[in-house]
Formats: C-alpha cells, structure tokens, sequence
C-alpha cells in the first residue's frame, strides 16, 4: 500500500486548497479513504473520511461547511478540497487507507 499527498502549502486565511491522495498497491475503490490532520503539539485528529463508492461522507465539527472530500476511483486519487481556511488549519494533513498512513502534505494558513 503506498498512499501519497500533494498540494498543500502557504495559503492567507480565507483561501482555498485542494489536496490530492494519490493510492497504489491495493483495489481503491473497495476502501473507504480518510484525511487527518496533526497540528504542532497537537494529537492527530480525523478530518474527513468518505466511503468506497463516495456516496457517503463524514466530517469533524471543525470543517462541516468549508470542506469537502472526494474520489476518483478510475484514478486511485482521493481528494479533500478545503475552503475558507483559517490559521487553525494549519497542519500537516495526511491521507489514511488500510492502516497505512501517507507521507504527509503540509499546510499553513497565515497572513
């Protein structure tokens, strides 16, 4: 299983990103996919996490409404698009399958 993040970076609050989980080594589209995220000092938290088919999502209180999770199973590539950024965003976000966690993608929202 190799799982692997992009598109994070250096974001003002109020901006958007769109980070990308691109997966290997296993059938994607039978597993649900998930996207945490760990702040400095902080434990790693559940962000978002969508089913097999996508037709069903669920997300911490913290980003109902700003953020959305996706797939593209023809693609092996989970999705998780992030509006509305504000500074406690700022984390490194990693994508989550079958017990094996990405590299990480690092994002900051500052002004």
């Amino acid at each position: 299983v190799q799982l692997v993040e992009s598109g994070g970076g250096l974001v003002q609050p109020g901006g958007s990103l769109r980070l990308s989980c691109a997966a290997s080594g296993f059938t994607f589209s039978r597993y649900a996919m998930s996207w945490y995220r760990q702040a400095p000092g902080k434990e790693r938290e559940l962000v978002a996490r969508i089913s097999s088919t996508g037709v069903s999502a669920d997300f911490a209180d913290s980003v109902k409404g700003r953020f959305t999770i996706s797939r593209d199973n023809a693609k092996n590539t989970a999705y998780l698009q992030m509006n509305s950024l504000k500074p406690e965003d700022t984390a490194v976000y990693y994508c989550y399958a079958l017990l094996n966690w990405g590299q990480g993608t690092q994002v900051t929202v500052s002004a």
